[in-house]
């Protein structure tokens, strides 16, 4: 397999991490697409991904699967159980909710606002901006740290009592927010100790 990512990046962490959590991290050959330089714009990466975005998951058949919940999907079941998206339906139900509203609600939101709302990337890649649009989206992004924060003071991850995609979405959401300067309130204290929780995971504190 292969994995044409940048490296520190939000989107592409959510990978790396799920790989790690599956043991699956060394099987892996990571190409590097240089994004701040627009290199995923260009025509033979646009072949792999026409929404020009990474990561993109290459098998080795030459079938690419890109959106970081479908590569998350696939490498969830390739070894053992499904513990980052669920086994049974239930489980895979309330996961995949949590995982979205993480996804919308933070994780996106930072990057619109991020993309939006500061210099982002450089003018050569943010091609078109709009503030107001931007500051808007920070404003849903910390309404859902509190939104995860009240999840968080009735159980111990955000889709029940075990880790999951979920949590790996949130986690490089607000890692994002850290970098763009969205900071997270002082109050949210449950999401504070889950965050720091599952940093001393070995799919992130390595």
């Amino acid at each position: 397999m292969k994995i044409y990512d940048f490296e520190g990046f939000p989107n592409p962490a959510r990978v790396r991490i799920a790989l790690k959590e599956k043991g699956l991290f060394d099987q892996v050959e990571f190409i590097s697409v240089n994004v701040p330089e627009g290199e995923h714009r260009k025509p033979e990466f646009l072949e792999k991904n026409p929404s020009a975005t990474i990561p993109v998951l290459e098998l080795d058949d030459g079938t690419t699967i890109s959106e970081c919940s479908a590569i998350t999907e696939y490498i969830d079941s390739l070894a053992g159980e499904q513990e980052l998206t669920g086994e049974s339906p239930k489980e895979r139900g309330i996961i995949a909710m949590m995982q979205r509203r993480a996804e919308a609600g933070l994780l996106d939101a930072v990057g619109t606002y991020f993309h939006h709302a500061t210099p982002g990337l450089g003018e050569a890649i943010e091609t078109y901006q709009c503030a107001e649009w931007g500051n808007h989206q920070k404003e849903r992004a910390v309404s859902t740290m509190r939104y995860l924060d009240g999840v968080l003071a009735q159980q111990p991850y955000l889709a029940g009592d075990a880790f999951s995609v979920a949590d790996i979405t949130a986690f490089a959401g607000l890692s994002f927010a850290d970098f763009a300067g969205v900071e997270t309130p002082d109050d949210c204290k449950h999401l504070a100790q889950w965050r720091t929780n599952v940093e001393a995971r070995p799919s992130i504190a390595c």
